[in-house]
């Protein structure tokens, strides 16, 4: 049977996913703020502590990307290479090394959902939307001082966050929350529903070939919202940092497995 994951087959194109690397190009709308350090540490394990510098700093990105396998087959069927998504990234550490870490992200593609498995981030699906750049006509938001972003997030038919940003300048940078290589549990319960799980993985991620575009920064507003089955309130706003909106390209290859905690 091939085929890199599940539904492996004769001729393997069944698979969900082609064997990485996996090439990205897209943009981020990011929102910088701080919250409660507790609420920080209350979405941490226990045995990942909080960054030394702005414990409490918290980022809310919007992406919008466009990816592939290394054939670059799926730029032919865009349908397979265009997705979005929204996550919430807080740095932590683990045995002195500082890290970022995705607690919680929406997609809007299965296939996304999977890669994002794979790589230890907690995806679920969701209903994206963030306000395109144009640089022609009025329908768009222009890359430049007072240029305007929206972007809109969804999950099970509730708005969950909502932000507007307003550009001010260019920018050297993206931000300092979602700057280090990525930390993240891989889980997976055990089928006998026993109490323990079959791979439980603490594994590091990081990309290579990161191509820079254009970066700004500006002004923002962001508000959250309640849901029954969501926590992101739970990081409440108590100070904005900035906004950014960035063009980046980046490959990924391969993780690292930190610790290893398996049946």
């Amino acid at each position: 049977m091939k085929g890199f994951i599940f539904p492996r087959s004769s001729e393997g194109r069944a698979s969900i996913l082609p064997s990485p690397p996996w090439h990205y190009s897209g943009t981020l709308l990011t929102f910088e703020y701080r919250t409660d350090v507790d609420a920080v540490r209350a979405v941490l394990p226990a045995n990942i502590e909080l960054a030394d510098d702005d414990p409490g700093a918290v980022a809310l990105i919007w992406a919008e990307w466009q990816s592939c396998g290394d054939t670059f087959d799926e730029l032919w069927d865009p349908m397979r290479a265009q997705y979005k998504e929204a996550f919430v990234v807080v740095r932590c550490k683990h045995e002195g090394v500082t890290y970022s870490r995705c607690v919680y992200i929406w997609v809007d593609k299965d296939y996304a959902i999977l890669r994002g498995y794979l790589q230890g981030y907690p995806k679920r699906m969701g209903s994206i939307y963030c306000t395109w750049p144009a640089r022609v006509g009025k329908a768009g938001a222009k890359l430049a001082p007072g240029g305007k972003f929206g972007a809109t997030l969804a999950s099970n038919d509730r708005r969950l966050a909502e932000g507007r940003m307003t550009i001010t300048d260019v920018s050297d940078h993206n931000g300092f929350v979602n700057g280090h290589p990525m930390l993240h549990n891989r889980i997976m319960p055990a089928v006998e529903i026993n109490g323990e799980d079959a791979l439980n993985e603490l594994v590091a991620v990081t990309g290579y070939d990161v191509d820079i575009g254009q970066t700004f920064k500006g002004d923002f507003d962001l508000t959250l919202h309640e849901s029954p089955c969501e926590e992101l309130h739970l990081l409440p706003i108590r100070e904005k940092i900035s906004a950014y909106w960035r063009e980046i390209g980046v490959s990924w290859k391969e993780g690292r497995t930190v610790e290893r905690h398996n049946l």
